[in-house]
């Protein structure tokens, strides 16, 4: 594997091992929500199980890609990083937070064009 490939997956492992706690754990805390814009904090005590959902769903991305890694399998890598970069366009087109295609997407796209 190269180099830079190898340094793209680990910094989108990182970021969404980073979304897991900050959705898992963080969600009700000033930090989770100055990152997700919350209007009130109870609102995020509202949908801190949603959000805690969402935490859990990025860490299993984050798996995916550990796991392509160490068994060093392309083709997983390629469905997961496909799979993050569609998360990210959702997730942009359905909060109308273009930021969101930024930070997810688009490591992972450049990610994915280099890994095909």
């Amino acid at each position: 594997m190269k180099t830079l490939q190898l340094i793209l997956v680990s910094i989108v492992i990182i970021e969404h091992i980073y979304f897991l706690i900050l959705e898992m754990f963080l969600w009700t805390t000033p930090k989770g929500i100055k990152a997700f814009g919350l209007k009130t904090k109870a609102f995020a005590e509202e949908t801190k199980v949603l959000a805690a959902n969402q935490g859990l769903y990025n860490g299993f991305l984050a798996a995916g890609l550990i796991y392509s890694l160490i068994s060093n399998d392309k083709n997983t890598m390629i469905f997961f990083l496909i799979c993050i970069v569609i998360a990210g366009i959702y997730g942009a087109y359905s909060t109308k937070k273009i930021k969101l295609f930024y930070l997810q997407s688009i490591p992972a796209l450049f990610t994915l064009i280099l890994t095909v």
